[in-house]
């Protein structure tokens, strides 16, 4: 036998040796099968994110409680009539006692339902407005009895809607504010937006400027909120702004459909509201936040005055 011959020969025994120190067991998984295998740590952290969403949602909801179920109302008030009742009036009357029922079972507040009394008269006046004939931004079909200037009663509780869902998700997420302008400015800002809803018909516009101020109002202004029982999350205050304003602007669309009010283009016929009311209700969830804020902060520095504890609404 030739040394060459050996050498193959020990090359291929070799071979043989280490095929089989390393040869997988049987049963055992292929290298596809334990990559493809979910990690613990990774099943976890996917748990917990959809723990955390769902609890999210879960307090969302339950702010929405009025919000929801006036909506739910203007849908329902479509099928069911009370005799001798006009469709508005029922609905009027259906939001006062959904407003009993929540303060008598605690989940609103008494100051909670005087900030949405406010909102309700600021809307009320919006609407006078808005309604007039010589302006004519939108219109209420309909009769009512309960009516001031054609302009039912019931209409004031959309703008309520609002500002139940902003002070019942402040309470539930325990809202803070980091780096909040001065009160005088925000509420400066929020007034001038007020008073564009009503100018902008005799003179220039000025939603975009407005916009631009709250980007620099707020600009370094940040919301945090709990999503879960220990875990604080962080948004800029600018983009809740967005983000609430286009929630609304899809419920808006579910209220036009259902009939509450109707815009000079669905008068013939139903169509999606345009884009640009969502600059408009972004517009307003400004206007209703910063309100809502500076009525805690003015809440917080009595209480504090009072007991000697320190106002925690803002922080730097």
């Amino acid at each position: 036998m030739s040394p060459r011959t050996t050498t193959v020969r020990s090359n291929a025994h070799l071979e043989d040796i280490i095929a089989a120190r390393w040869q997988a067991p049987v049963g055992s998984p292929s290298r596809g099968q334990r990559e493809s295998r979910p990690r613990p740590g990774r099943s976890l952290a996917v748990r917990a994110a959809l723990a955390e969403l769902g609890y999210f949602f879960a307090t969302m909801l339950r702010s929405c409680v009025f919000a929801g179920a006036f909506f739910a109302v203007l849908l329902v008030s479509h099928i069911v009539t009370i005799p001798g009742l006009a469709r508005y009036d029922s609905i009027l009357a259906a939001c006062l006692a959904i407003q009993i029922v929540l303060v008598t079972a605690r989940i609103e507040t008494v100051d909670e339902l005087k900030v949405l009394g406010v909102f309700h008269a600021l809307g009320v006046g919006l609407e006078l407005f808005k309604t007039d004939p010589r302006v004519g931004s939108w219109a209420y079909p309909e009769a009512a009895r309960f009516a001031v200037a054609g302009v039912p009663l019931y209409s004031g509780f959309m703008y309520a809607a609002v500002a139940s869902f902003i002070c019942q998700a402040w309470r539930r997420f325990a809202v803070e504010l980091h780096d909040y302008p001065p009160p005088w400015a925000s509420l400066a800002l929020a007034l001038a937006i007020y008073a564009n809803f009503f100018t902008h018909h005799f003179i220039v516009d000025l939603r975009w400027p407005l916009s631009v101020a709250v980007f620099l109002l707020f600009r370094h202004t940040a919301v945090s909120f709990v999503t879960r029982p220990g875990t604080r999350r962080r948004l800029p205050l600018v983009v809740w702004f967005v983000l609430v304003g286009a929630c609304i602007w899809v419920a808006e669309n579910a209220a036009t459909a259902g009939g509450a009010w109707a815009y000079p283009d669905q008068r013939l016929g139903w169509r999606a509201v345009s884009f640009g009311k969502l600059h408009s209700w972004a517009l307003l969830v400004i206007l209703s936040f910063v309100l809502v804020a500076d009525l805690k902060w003015l809440r917080a520095r009595r209480d504090a005055a009072r007991t000697g504890a320190p106002a925690r609404v803002r922080e730097s």
